[in-house]
């Protein structure tokens, strides 16, 4: 058996291959581009590199160009967690000394040794995959959207109370186009305090509002005009300028959560695992596909439904040491599939009778708090997904959140 370890570098890389007892059979020193991907595949084909018997390899990243071919055909790569390789590197040498060929023998020597104990990657088709990038983009883009949104919000307050009341009626606030139209046309106070009505209305309608604009224009005429505090005239021009170019980078963000989330509505339906999770109540195409990006379309990837609650972080860890024991939630997780349970939790308790009813039990029976009684219906519901996914079938209501044994014996 021959092992593989990959020492991964922005430009360069450095390969081992070792056999079962350890020893060092080549090591190359390969570039970053199509020519070095070849002198890789030609060196694992001259130790014995088959379609049916590829070498498993170790390298310490799961993205790139370098993983990408790797993945082809029925070969094994594993992603070594660098501290978890740095942990392994102590076994080699207590002088503590690292070298990039060095890194390449310890990734090797961990599948050589410890195998069994490390998770390939996983097989997920390739429109899986596909889901998996828009769907985590589209979740970053939403994360930076309200970053910018609170910088946006933070210099208002300094200069710009009027805006912050005005806009505080409508969902959204600060991330709504009638709201950005509005501070490109007056961005500052004093300028919006002159708008008049049709100049109010004008903004609206380029916004692309449809019904109201009259009564809209009319209240927000009357709260720029009201009573505010203002900064001198030059510190509020300097910082309505700021303000402008903080706006467009909200602007470019709003923008691209709106594309990313148009596309994810492209590409999810035609996954064939779509139609069992949106029957799942609470989730939508935009959650169910980050749910999707996460777990996989990989039947094999998690042995039970047990792993996958542990990788999603739904289900307690127990820390026990002599007499001591105590039950925590977990802190090493996946952290996007952990937010995503927690939004799916919370909006499953009002999409179905049973969630809300075992959300209730925990809360008043078990004594939880709202975050506790909310992970574990996240659990018990990542649990049934699993299930539903294994065996090809829908949510049903009745199967996953029976009548209590005590309601059963009223009603007959």
């Amino acid at each position: 058996m021959i092992y593989c370890g990959i020492d991964w570098a922005e430009r360069t890389h450095d390969v081992a291959l070792v056999d079962d007892s350890g020893q060092l059979l080549a090591k190359r020193h390969i570039t970053d581009d199509a020519a070095g991907y070849k002198i890789l595949l030609d060196l694992l084909v001259e130790y014995g590199d088959t379609e049916e018997n590829p070498i498993p390899v170790a390298i310490e990243t799961s993205r790139g160009l370098l993983v990408a071919v790797l993945r082809t055909g029925k070969r094994q790569v594993f992603a070594i967690n660098p501290m978890a390789a740095a942990r392994y590197r102590d076994r080699h040498s207590v002088s503590r000394k690292k070298s990039d060929p060095g890194d390449a023998l310890v990734l090797a020597n961990i599948l050589r040794t410890d195998m069994h104990a490390h998770r390939p990657l996983p097989g997920d088709s390739n429109l899986g995959r596909a889901i998996a990038v828009l769907a985590r983009a589209q979740q970053d883009s939403l994360w930076n959207r309200q970053q910018l949104s609170n910088q946006l919000r933070s210099l208002l307050r300094e200069y710009y109370p009027s805006a912050l009341a005005a806009f505080e009626p409508w969902r959204n606030g600060l991330c709504r186009p009638e709201a950005r139209e509005l501070l490109k046309a007056a961005p500052t106070p004093t300028r919006a305090a002159r708008l008049t009505r049709t100049q109010l209305e004008a903004a609206l309608k380029r916004a692309g509002r449809k019904r109201g604009i009259a009564a809209e224009a009319e209240r927000l005429r009357d709260v720029f005009r009201s009573e505010w505090a203002h900064q001198p005239p030059l510190v509020e021009d300097a910082l309505g300028k700021q303000m402008l170019a903080l706006l467009l980078q909200l602007e470019a963000a709003c923008t691209a959560a709106d594309d990313l989330a148009a596309a994810v509505e492209e590409a999810f339906p035609q996954h064939p695992d779509a139609e069992i999770i949106l029957s799942f109540p609470g989730l939508g195409v935009q959650l169910g596909a980050r749910v999707l990006a996460e777990i996989g379309d990989d039947r094999t990837r998690f042995a039970d439904a047990r792993g996958l609650k542990a990788y999603a972080g739904a289900s307690p860890i127990t820390r026990a040491s002599g007499k001591k024991s105590s039950i925590t939630r977990r802190w090493v997780k996946n952290d996007r599939l952990n937010h995503a349970g927690y939004l799916w939790a919370f909006a499953s308790i009002t999409a179905s009778p049973g969630a809300k009813a075992h959300y209730r039990r925990r809360r008043d029976d078990h004594g939880d708090w709202h975050a506790a009684a909310q992970r574990n219906l996240f659990n018990r519901m990542i649990g049934q997904l699993y299930h539903c996914l294994q065996h090809g079938c829908r949510f049903d209501e009745a199967v996953a959140f029976p009548a209590p044994v005590s309601a059963v014996a009223q009603v007959a």
